[in-house]
């Protein structure tokens, strides 16, 4: 999430081999890994693992940064190289397991970090890097939190150490351990800006918004080139938009000057501008998203970029270019990169070009692979029943009604809806086979999502609700010969519905009226013999809709008999 400016120096020749020298070289890219200035740090260690080529903490400290920037094969790679240079090398086999997690192999990850651990004699930085291997997936903060502690106790002053303990604590829920963790690193080193940045998080996940911002000025006060406090700084903006509506204009503006200064103060190196995409993403200007990541793929090939592209594309209705990027970030990042986000995006692309099958069969994926995800059915039966495959509409919205957290009643109403029309599609099947095996159960489900949306608007009735439970439950009547007139209650109702609101005024409304009081003529024509009652009707019929076929035929009937 950081953008920077270019530095003055790509590399940093060394000229002398002497410990001072490689001790001060190491030190200041690891300020330059801790200020997020990555092309910065990997330029500087690149050149160390030549100049100082059997110190295995320079190749730990190259593939960090590699992880950091998400180019995991290229980590395994130079901390493999560390180890060769040193058998012995813990930090290197932290990285290893750094490696393996985001591979996904728990047990390879496991057999790094214990061997790590096991060669860190009274080292507590190998605790630290396996700690910030787990957080690289906050759910596994416990386990970082645990072996973080193990290397409290080996060192209770390594104030990088502290900082990583509170944040696990953070995302642990355990505010008070965080501040103090935090508030003992800066013991440790009061000139540890981090541990003041990570204050304002704590504060910010609290939505104390102003005491956050105080401590993001604080870390400035004391270090003024630290551009991840502007990058906290704007995450902050963000969230306190999202908290306070009458904020939100002026934060979410603010936070994109405070990420504009986070980039001047880094290298500006194509994984601060990935971090800067992944703000905009946050921030939901998809417009500026997809202009900054069609920029990057122009000079970088890291998948992050097509992920991004692929996300905004969606957004701005851009399907085929969508479908272009995720397919290639999906092919290349392999199955163990791949999230349930990710065939979100896909399979809306998908159904955007019209592959509606594929894609409703990307979004299953999605909800296989994270159930919590099952909204989603909510957009699957949307599809369907636009492309009129009502019966599976109707089970998508069913499904969705059972699990989905969103649920609106006009889910309830177009799964009835979904349900109507495909035994709707079936009874007129030019299929005789088809429309004599009609599915009768697909009324009984209609009919109960109907009466669930009644039920439900009962203080401020639902017209439409009424009139399609009135359609369906006239299909129910099945024996023509033998009317029951089970539609009656709801055409009566609709009736008094959409009175009671004024006559309508469009012809669709008028049209919908008609078809109600046409029926009600029928019934009295047909069932009660009640002449009086069924030219009532029918004239109301004719004088909202002069093409209603069944006052027409009432009318011309009456017309012939009276010649």
């Amino acid at each position: 999430m950081k953008e920077i400016s270019k530095i003055a120096m790509a590399a940093l020749p060394l000229i002398f081999a002497g410990s001072s020298v490689f001790s001060q070289s190491l030190d200041d890219a690891k300020k330059a890994i801790d200020a997020e200035q990555y092309q910065k740090a990997t330029s500087m260690l690149k050149n160390l693992t030549v100049t100082q080529a059997d110190k295995d903490e320079n190749y730990f400290y190259l593939g960090w940064v590699y992880i950091l920037q998400d180019y995991p094969d290229s980590a395994k790679t130079v901390f493999n190289q560390g180890i060769a240079k040193n058998a012995k090398s813990a930090l290197n086999y932290a990285g290893l397991g750094a490696v393996a997690r985001l591979e996904k192999n728990s047990a390879g990850a496991t057999t790094n970090f214990n061997q790590a651990i096991s060669l860190a004699g009274k080292s507590s930085t190998p605790y630290l890097y396996v700690g910030k291997a787990y957080l690289l997936d906050p759910a596994d903060a416990k386990a970082a939190a645990d072996v973080l502690n193990k290397g409290k106790a080996v060192n209770g002053k390594d104030a990088d150490l502290l900082v990583t303990l509170g944040d696990a604590n953070r995302l642990l829920v355990k505010s008070s351990d965080a501040l103090n963790s935090y508030e003992a690193a800066l013991t440790a080193n009061p000139k540890e800006a981090s541990a003041i940045v990570a204050k304002g998080v704590l504060w910010k996940f609290a939505n104390n918004f102003e005491q956050s911002e105080a401590e993001f000025k604080a870390a400035l006060a004391l270090d003024p080139n630290y551009g991840p406090a502007y990058r906290e700084w704007a995450e902050t903006d963000l969230r306190w938009a999202f908290n306070d509506p009458k904020m939100a204009s002026a934060k979410v503006k603010e936070g994109l000057e405070n990420y504009k200064k986070y980039l001047s103060l880094t290298d500006r190196s194509v994984e601060s501008r990935i971090r800067y995409a992944e703000f905009l993403l946050l921030a939901g200007d998809y417009k500026a998203l997809q202009a900054e990541v069609a920029e990057l793929t122009k000079m970088s090939t890291n998948l992050k970029v097509q992920r991004y592209l692929g996300y905004s594309a969606v957004e701005n209705k851009d399907y085929p270019t969508a479908v272009t990027a995720l397919n290639k970030f999906m092919s290349e990042a392999g199955e163990k990169r791949i999230i349930p986000r990710d065939y979100i995006y896909l399979g809306r692309a998908q159904i955007g070009t019209g592959k509606d099958s594929l894609g409703i069969n990307t979004l299953k994926k999605a909800i296989e692979l994270d159930s919590t995800q099952a909204d989603l059915y909510a957009e699957i039966g949307k599809t369907l029943f636009t492309k009129q495959r009502y019966v599976e509409a109707g089970d998508a919205y069913n499904t969705f009604i059972a699990k989905g957290k969103g649920v609106k009643l006009t889910d309830h109403f177009y799964e009835g809806l979904s349900y109507y029309y495909g035994f709707q599609k079936q009874y007129f099947s030019t299929n005789k086979e088809v429309a004599a095996k009609a599915d009768t159960s697909l009324l009984t489900k209609a009919d109960s999502a109907f009466a669930y949306v009644i039920d439900k608007t009962a203080s401020s009735p639902y017209a439409d609700a009424f009139l399609f439970r009135a359609r369906t439950n006239d299909y129910k009547d099945a024996d023509r010969n033998n009317i029951k007139g089970l539609a009656k209650p709801y055409y009566e109702k609709y009736i008094e519905v959409v009175n009671a609101k004024g006559a309508p005024t469009d012809q669709k409304g008028k049209t919908n009226l008609a078809e109600a009081y046409a029926y009600l003529g029928t019934l009295a024509e047909f069932k009660d013999k009640d002449e009086a009652k069924a030219s009532e009707n029918y004239t109301k019929a004719r004088e909202l809709d002069p093409a209603n076929k069944s006052a027409q035929r009432y009318f011309q009937k009456k017309s012939s008999a009276g010649r």
